[in-house]
């Protein structure tokens, strides 16, 4: 079975290409995607956050927000800015931010290899979010998200990538938030053929982020297949990292409320399990089992005892697990946080001040913030066959939107 295939992107004329590339469709709200666009007509958030071409307050999983955002894709291909390539091919893709860089490879990747568990996912999907994209693919006839994988660092793999770097790219461009990306075509048959060869050799790939456009990738082929008997849709679109050059950053967790409970009731249950400590500065842990929370305007430092972290369970040993199986579960009463409305997620990027912004201006009633996943502890989850709980890591850079796209 090949893991991927080469694949006719559909990319902005490179002149046009910062006035498009967007940031992931989920890392914003609504408003924050409104703001962005002020001025800019052909940011790809019309497409993937196209409520904001809708009157406020209007539903982002509507029937009405993926039609327009199908009239958007079409408008900006038939004014030329969005071109699809005359022939197949792969595509460099390298990420600046800062010091650190990372080069991978951009794909259409197989579905069948998604499902049998050659790519492999180490989180369960949120129904809502999945069902979201499901729609969004399905309206478009496109894969505009492109799905984070890694692979195992091979150094034939990757000195072939940077060399394949050498030369000018088709896009180079910096961000809003000074993240640079660069796109180079790969289009010589004897390239083709050498990237696929290596690729398909490849043992497993991971699934670092996105299970929830994969997961929907897979359902639209399933269902376009029973439709017309025929595959038409069997890759995603993707992009390939070295594990080794990926970058993790802490997924930080909001609680609504205190299942009840007064703040110094609480600190007093969870001092059953952790050691508690007053802080005068924000808490941003790096030990395992240990995390900052903040609650009533203070920081605090909370440590679990050795003893309580089962370090031979992959799953057991995450971060995420212990603040889970310690405390947001048996204090709080969040038994499913894929569906409980009263918890929340916060990506590392936005910081310490992202989390004690939401308590403070009285959404949330306390905040938890972690030490980032460990890029180890990922791989070992996924070839457990095991799963993640969900939010487990969030990577940075993050991939534009916008830049390719996968017509299906």
């Amino acid at each position: 079975m090949d893991l991927i295939t080469p694949f006719a992107g559909l990319r902005p004329r490179p002149e046009l290409a910062a006035e498009v590339a967007a940031p992931p469709y989920d890392v914003m709200s609504s408003a924050e995607a409104r703001a962005m666009v002020q001025g800019r007509p052909l940011s790809f958030l019309h497409i993937s956050r196209a409520e904001i071409d809708l009157p406020e307050g209007t539903d982002p999983y509507s029937e009405a927000v993926y039609t327009k955002a199908r009239e958007n894709l079409e408008r900006l291909r038939a004014d030329g800015t969005l071109q699809q390539d005359p022939t197949a091919g792969y595509y460099a893709y390298r990420l600046h931010l800062g010091e650190h860089q990372q080069t991978g490879l951009v794909a259409a990747a197989s579905v069948a290899a998604y499902r049998q568990g050659r790519i492999r996912r180490h989180e369960l999907t949120r129904p809502a979010k999945e069902q979201d994209r499901v729609c969004q693919i399905s309206a478009l006839n496109a894969q505009t998200g492109p799905v984070f994988l890694a692979y195992p660092a091979a150094s034939a793999i990757d000195d072939r990538l940077q060399a394949l770097c050498q030369g000018p790219s088709a896009i180079d461009i910096r961000a809003a938030d000074g993240v640079r990306h660069q796109l180079w075509s790969i289009d010589a048959d004897d390239e083709i053929a050498a990237i696929s060869q290596a690729f398909n050799g490849v043992e497993r790939l991971y699934i670092a982020d996105g299970h929830h456009r994969a997961a929907a990738a897979a359902r639209v082929a399933e269902a376009r297949q029973r439709a017309t008997g025929t595959r038409p849709s069997d890759y995603f679109l993707a992009v390939l990292f070295p594990h080794d050059q990926l970058r993790i950053l802490p997924y930080n967790r909001v609680v609504r409320d205190l299942n009840g409970l007064e703040p110094d009731p609480f600190l007093d249950r969870i001092a059953a399990s952790y050691r508690v400590e007053p802080s005068r500065q924000p808490v941003a842990p790096t030990a395992r089992g240990e995390v900052g929370l903040y609650l009533a305007e203070r920081w605090y430092r909370l440590s679990l005892s050795p003893e309580r972290i089962p370090t031979q369970d992959p799953i057991g040993r995450l971060d995420v697990s212990l603040l889970h199986d310690q405390l947001i579960e048996p204090i709080l009463g969040i038994s499913d946080p894929r569906r409980d409305e009263r918890i929340d997620f916060v990506g590392g990027i936005r910081g310490l001040e992202g989390l004690s912004g939401r308590v403070d201006n009285g959404e949330m009633a306390a905040a938890f913030s972690l030490p980032a996943t460990r890029m180890e502890d990922l791989l070992a989850v996924a070839d457990a066959d095991a799963l993640m709980p969900p939010k487990s890591t969030w990577f940075e850079p993050k991939l534009a939107d916008g830049l390719i796209s996968h017509l299906i």
